[in-house]
């Protein structure tokens, strides 16, 4: 929404064209109506049916590529430049932008208002990476807010590009990203994004599959909330002995999303 709203000049009587593992889709095929402009996304054919649907039922228009080849192939971006030549579109990052950052960052601001208003502290602050658009957003919210907030990032242990990056100093990329965790499969953190985690960011934690179907049962049989694995992560972070817990101040945990299959989701929970 953000990003479409501080591009309504550029863009104009364009298009615009996206690729995305399906939430982002969702949001800009969202933005999309409520401005009243053409959206074009290029989303993973194995992208959950609810993803698909949510993002259709916005009025966006749905290219599918073949994820498990898109490593050797580049077919995504390939796809998503050709609709951009061939609509005339303006194409839109999921991730890597100062507008979509900024966006991402509002749900954050909103956490450390209402913990201020009650005389509230975050001592520790754990959200999903990806692309790193929405941790960036929120890191910069909470870190400004809550200077003392460990910030930490999690990300499936098959795509933990992000935590590479973190130990080397330097962006890293992971050629062939493998997870259930179908929003979190990017091949490396945005060039906007890596300063502002490289600064902000305390900690990396890298999940695997099978803890994070775990967390996805425990919050749904303690909680009654139905997770999808990519926001189920943070839980699993939570969870896990890789962070130590100790300090002051309430444990905010980011779960960011909830679109997964029926069937799948009752196959990830009972395997767990």
């Amino acid at each position: 929404m953000n990003w479409l709203a501080n591009n309504l000049e550029r863009i104009g009587d364009r298009p615009v064209a996206a690729h995305s593992s399906g939430n982002f889709a969702s949001g800009i095929a969202f933005a999309g109506m409520r401005f009243a402009k053409r959206v074009i996304v290029v989303m993973p054919e194995t992208a959950p049916q609810v993803k698909f649907q949510l993002t259709r039922s916005f009025g966006a228009e749905v290219r599918t590529y073949d994820i498990a080849r898109d490593h050797l192939t580049g077919e995504r971006d390939r796809l998503t430049r050709e609709i951009a030549e061939g609509e005339g579109a303006i194409q839109a990052s999921p991730y890597d932008d100062p507008h979509v950052i900024a966006g991402n960052g509002v749900g954050a601001l909103e956490i450390v208002r209402d913990l201020k208003r009650e005389g509230r502290s975050v001592s520790h602050f754990f959200c999903p990476v990806s692309g790193g658009g929405l941790m960036a957003g929120q890191a910069i919210a909470i870190a400004d807010g809550f200077p003392h907030a460990r910030i930490i990032g999690a990300e499936p242990a098959g795509a933990d590009d992000f935590r590479q990056s973190l130990a080397a100093g330097s962006r890293q990329r992971i050629e062939r990203p493998t997870s259930i965790c179908d929003g979190l499969l990017s091949y490396d953190v945005g060039e906007h994004n890596w300063p502002i985690l490289k600064q902000l960011v305390n900690q990396a934690v890298a999940i695997p599959d099978p803890a994070t179907q775990q967390a996805m049962r425990w919050v749904y049989e303690r909680h009654g909330l139905r997770t999808e694995p990519s926001g189920a992560i943070t839980i699993a972070a939570l969870l896990g002995k890789q962070v130590d817990l100790s300090g002051d101040g309430d444990l905010v945990v980011v779960i960011s999303g909830r679109n997964v299959d029926d069937d799948t989701f009752r196959t990830w929970i009972t395997a767990a």
